[in-house]
């Protein structure tokens, strides 16, 4: 883990809007919203609910067009895309529904890759991480090598490579069915026992027995933002 202590997230008065005039689309409207250092939360909400667009807001791929955006106890509302390409690669992982893994290379190179592009790592490190998500016998596989599940694996792996305060999860097992989505959530249910600040966007309400904190997104704003009394192991998981 890293020596920072502080993986909160909040959001103030975000708002975000593409394009202009009469073809305006207005994908978060106002939206505030408090996550605490080594919270597990699932954001649910449908289709166009806003729900991807707050996930990139939070990561810093895309900005807010008003509000306040704090991360890891860092303001990065202003901020210009190199300073938020360097905040990503210290503070924030992302996992995503469809992998994104580079087809021509092996699972380890994969994450060496990232550990190259950012200058953090080593090879020790690489193997330690695909160990940790059960893939170390896979390690020369190349993604059509294997299955889905042990892909969004290697993505959890790759995610973990700069070793971030914040992991946030974009419909991690939409792609997947039910036995090996109850794996990944376990492997993030783990990750967050660590210490990191879990965020698992979803349509899949599902999902959300495994939540400290369910936030519901509805038409850009939030709905509810309801504690979850019973979180259970996902092993236990059905849909």
């Amino acid at each position: 883990m890293t020596a920072s202590t502080d993986r909160s997230i909040r959001l103030a008065g975000v708002t975000k809007t593409f394009g202009e005039g009469d073809a305006a689309v207005h994908a978060l409207k106002g939206v505030d919203l408090e996550i605490a250092s080594g919270e597990l939360v699932v954001v649910l909400g449908p289709s166009g609910s806003g729900k991807t667009t707050m996930c990139n807001i939070i990561g810093g791929i895309e900005t807010a067009t008003a509000g306040t955006v704090q991360i890891a106890g860092e303001d990065i509302s202003d901020r210009k895309p190199a300073t938020l390409s360097a905040f990503r690669r210290d503070h924030v992982g992302f996992i995503f529904q469809f992998f994104n893994l580079i087809p021509t290379l092996t699972a380890r190179e994969n994450i060496e890759i990232i550990l190259a592009l950012t200058g953090k790592g080593s090879s020790a490190r690489v193997e330690d991480l695909l160990s940790a998500v059960g893939l170390a016998d896979r390690a020369d596989n190349f993604p059509a090598q294997l299955s889905g599940g042990q892909q969004q694996r290697v993505a959890v792996a790759r995610a973990l490579a700069t070793d971030p305060d914040i992991l946030l999860a974009d419909e991690p097992t939409g792609a997947l069915d039910l036995p090996t989505g109850r794996q990944i959530l376990a492997l993030l249910q783990e990750l967050n026992a660590e210490g990191r600040t879990v965020v698992i966007v979803t349509h899949n309400s599902s999902v959300a027995q495994i939540a400290n904190r369910v936030v519901t997104v509805v038409d850009g704003t939030i709905q509810s933002a309801a504690v979850n009394e019973a979180p259970i192991a996902a092993a236990d998981v059905t849909w």
